[in-house]
């Protein structure tokens, strides 16, 4: 990636963020509004300079550090403008952090520790922003549930245990069923045809492996006739 090509970058970027900040202020002006709609095209022309710069580089970190820190702003800016009553760019600060941490840990990323101090680090801060931020409702099993996955499919996978992997993601999914049934609309049972079907995980798992398991003690048999 030659200089000039980055350097042509930032020029047509600048061109093109001062082009939309003139013609958003004009319209404003015309039209007698304040909505300053240009922070998201010039969100997206950022993302050219940016690019080329660190792909000449081959800096993935750094990419993702930069990156990561402009999805931030960028967040945060629409959230001052659009709903400052609400610091709802703060459910999307989190995961946006994980992409330069994941990249900085480099080989320790795939290790089972680094998967649940993601998962309980996940937990707590969602469950904090739950009980600080919008308590009304115990949303915070959603994400919950959903991140739990991340440590037990790794746990169970890199030792092959399938049919207890499925017993154990069966059972985490039956509670979080009935958590759901009970906190969302505790006077109907709807969470016994979800788990119904769940069921069928572990005992399809198990039924595989016996049959495999008889398979090959058949074959054995054979082998010790013949």
């Amino acid at each position: 990636m030659s200089k000039s090509s980055i350097g042509f970058s930032i020029a047509g970027s600048i061109l093109c963020i001062l082009f939309f900040i003139t013609v958003n202020l004009t319209v404003n002006s015309m039209a007698g509004v304040d909505t300053l709609w240009f922070i998201y095209p010039v969100f997206a022309v950022l993302w050219w300079p940016i690019s080329l710069f660190f792909y000449a580089r081959c800096d993935r970190k750094g990419y993702s550090i930069i990156s990561s820190a402009l999805i931030i702003i960028f967040l945060i800016t629409v959230n001052i403008f659009t709903s400052p009553d609400h610091p709802w760019f703060l459910y999307a600060v989190y995961p946006v952090l994980w992409w330069p941490i994941t990249l900085i840990s480099g080989e320790r990323a795939k290790t089972l520790s680094f998967a649940w101090c993601g998962c309980i680090s996940t937990i707590l801060y969602y469950s904090a922003l739950n009980a600080l931020i919008s308590p009304g409702y115990p949303w915070a099993i959603y994400p919950a549930y959903a991140v739990l996955w991340w440590p037990i499919s790794l746990y169970f996978a890199r030792r092959k245990q399938f049919f207890s992997y499925s017993m154990i993601g069966s059972t985490i999914t039956i509670l979080f069923f009935i958590c759901v049934n009970y906190i969302s609309s505790p006077r109907s049972v709807w969470a016994v045809y979800p788990i119904f079907g769940v069921l069928w995980w572990p005992l399809s798992m198990y039924y595989f492996s016996y049959k495999k398991q008889k398979s090959g003690q058949g074959q054995l048999r054979r082998r010790i006739i013949f």
